[in-house]
């Protein structure tokens, strides 16, 4: 709140003058009738930030863990002891039953997770949804009282140069509060979130503040305070806050007690670059490209297909694809929506639908024993909805791994949950069924690929 404070009461409730009025409008004298002040905003929006300590226990690999002259003495011994790891964020109450929004960062992973309020007391809390793509959590704090919240506000609506507020708990040196502009809105390839759609902050954001709020001059949150771009790991004007929007429909899919689920149109998107631009007749690169299209999906009936640019997505301008995979997110599952496209040099409006994510081809998962690689895996076939599931950036199909059993075959061979099965002795693998075939034949050899976050990694084992 700017202005009004130490005013009388009839100061502040006098009508606003019009032009012809401005005869009466005093000009102050001296900087002591000059009020400038954002305690008000804070005293409300403050007690519902609070601080989100998460513990976890970590491993230590001993350094002669291994060794077998040493393990011939002390056996099983030098596996290593594990110790608990803390770290330390913010939160944002949005819900008066105790809901408190974070970042994933800080508590994935996390066996122990407490929450601080800004008057000292201490929670426990549960976590109800959690998701890396998305960087959100969403914490209920194991308490029955009602306690005090930020409303959301749409993020839609604010601009660039708007005044706004970082609240959280840098370096835990307790409640911190810091003022900036909204310096740049849409930023991506932040390297953070699979929705790289950040809101940009000059206010200060060190580390400690990941999960705080980022508030507006209505004391409504707009962003939760998420990363910053610094070489030396303190702020320098360079913040970023995932968008109260997104925020939004993340809280109100934990609310319903299910999974953030992204609408799925079957379709792969690319940047535009110059040389598609001009060939397209743009007056510049923005938008994105359709790589490729599911048949039958929603985007295939929608009549997209590969080459085609999306420019639109229901009034909001798409610039890129992480763009278009933010408006696709925050606008939610069982409606239609309405895109324009460009299609050679020539804009069409198209309806598509967007739903959940389908299970086809079935799951079918399947659980790998006896002696290869494999050995302790739990593997499924690739559908939508588990490729949304585990995160994957791919429309493949095939079996990939839900599971990793600890000290088996598997987890010694350093597979890993979201690896993608591709080959095994020279046979390609294209379901659950085939591949327990393979991987329970005797072989006196193992040759096998697979691939992970993108890449292609192979492997002998003899």
């Amino acid at each position: 709140m700017i202005g009004g404070a130490g005013l009388p009461a009839s100061a502040q409730n006098a009508p606003v003058p019009v032009p012809s009025q401005r005869e009466n409008v005093q000009v102050p004298q001296n900087n002591s009738e000059i009020t400038l002040s954002f305690a008000p905003l804070v005293r409300n929006a403050a007690p519902a930030v609070v601080n989100v300590y998460a513990a976890r226990q970590v491993a230590e690999r001993s350094p002669f863990a291994g060794d077998p002259f040493f393990g011939q003495f002390f056996g099983n011994s030098l596996s290593g002891r594990s110790r608990m790891q803390s770290s330390l964020g913010s939160g944002v109450l949005v819900d008066s039953s105790g809901l408190v929004v974070t970042n994933n960062h800080v508590v994935d992973g996390a066996d122990e997770v407490k929450i601080a309020l800004s008057d000292g007391r201490e929670f426990t809390s549960t976590i109800l949804m959690k998701d890396a793509r998305a960087d959100l959590a969403v914490l209920r704090i194991d308490a029955d009282e009602a306690f005090p919240t930020v409303p959301i506000a749409d993020s839609d609506s604010i601009e660039t140069g708007d005044l706004v507020l970082a609240i959280g708990n840098p370096f835990a040196i307790g409640q911190t509060v810091t003022s900036g502009i909204v310096s740049a809105l849409a930023r991506t390839h932040v390297g953070v979130a699979d929705f790289g759609y950040f809101i940009q902050t000059d206010a200060a954001i060190n580390p400690g503040n990941s999960g705080g709020a980022l508030i507006d001059m209505q004391g409504r949150l707009i962003g939760i305070n998420t990363a910053i771009f610094s070489r030396s790991g303190g702020s320098n004007g360079i913040g970023f806050a995932i968008p109260s929007n997104m925020v939004r429909v993340f809280v109100e899919a934990a609310k319903r007690g299910g999974r953030f689920e992204r609408p799925y149109i079957g379709a792969s998107f690319a940047q535009v670059t110059g040389d598609v631009a001009e060939a397209l007749g743009m007056t510049r690169p923005s938008g994105a490209l359709v790589q490729s299209v599911a048949a039958g999906a929603a985007a295939d009936r929608a009549g997209l297909r590969p080459g085609d640019v999306v420019l639109q997505m229901d009034g909001f301008a798409i610039d890129s694809p992480d763009s278009l995979g933010y408006r696709l997110a925050t606008a939610g599952i069982d409606r239609t929506s309405r895109m324009k496209i460009l299609t050679q040099d020539e804009e069409r409006d198209v309806a598509i639908q967007l739903v959940a994510a389908p299970e086809l081809p079935p799951r079918e998962e399947q659980f790998i024993e006896g002696n290869n690689p494999f050995s302790g895996v739990t593997v499924a076939n690739i559908s939508p909805r588990v490729a949304d599931e585990l995160e994957l950036q791919t429309l493949t199909t095939g079996v990939v791994v839900t599971d990793v059993k600890s000290g088996s075959i598997a987890s010694r061979l350093r597979l890993q949950v979201g690896d993608i099965i591709l080959e095994v002795n020279g046979a390609q693998i294209e379901d659950t069924s085939e591949f327990v075939e393979i991987a329970q034949a005797r072989a006196r050899g193992w040759n096998y690929a697979i691939e992970r976050d993108g890449k292609r990694l192979t492997q002998s084992i003899r």
